[in-house]
């Protein structure tokens, strides 16, 4: 079996793994979400330990993986280089928190429950295409635009 065949039934794996815990720990149920984020009304505290149990086990893996020359399936690393906060990233994370708490859904939990066949879900993932979509349009201008401005 070719190392490309490997890296894709590991990944392949991996996303199973990952939808699996997304429906045992609640996430794909937008009225849980919504219930751990209505921190004024019926606040739901259990996705909390849903989300205490995933950082638990990402700080273990990471210092274990953070101390490997290179991962198993690649011949690098490919972290984050930035570490400073901009209007992109923050406009980014307040839209997506807007959208998580009107929705009840992020994209994990939203691509994972896609297989309900619900409406509601197919048009929030159709939804989200299409502004993954429309951002890379506007970013791409925009960064013509500064390309055709800039004294070259």
């Amino acid at each position: 079996m070719s190392a490309q065949a490997i890296r894709r039934i590991v990944a392949l794996a991996s996303g199973l793994l990952f939808g699996i815990g997304l429906v045992v720990g609640g996430m794909t149920l937008p009225s849980k979400v919504v219930g751990f984020l209505d921190f004024t009304g019926s606040w739901d505290p259990t996705l909390m330990f849903v989300m205490g149990g995933a950082v638990a086990v990402h700080a273990l893996v990471y210092r274990l993986v953070r101390g490997r020359r290179a991962p198993i399936f690649a011949e690098r690393f490919h972290l984050p280089a930035r570490a400073d906060l901009d209007a992109r990233l923050i406009l980014g994370a307040a839209i997506f928190g807007v959208g998580w708490g009107l929705g009840g859904y992020c994209p994990g939990p939203a691509v994972t429950s896609l297989v309900s066949g619900q409406l509601e879900v197919i048009a929030f993932v159709g939804a989200m295409l299409g502004a993954m979509w429309a951002t890379g349009v506007i970013e791409a201008r925009a960064s013509a635009a500064r390309e055709a401005s800039s004294p070259g």
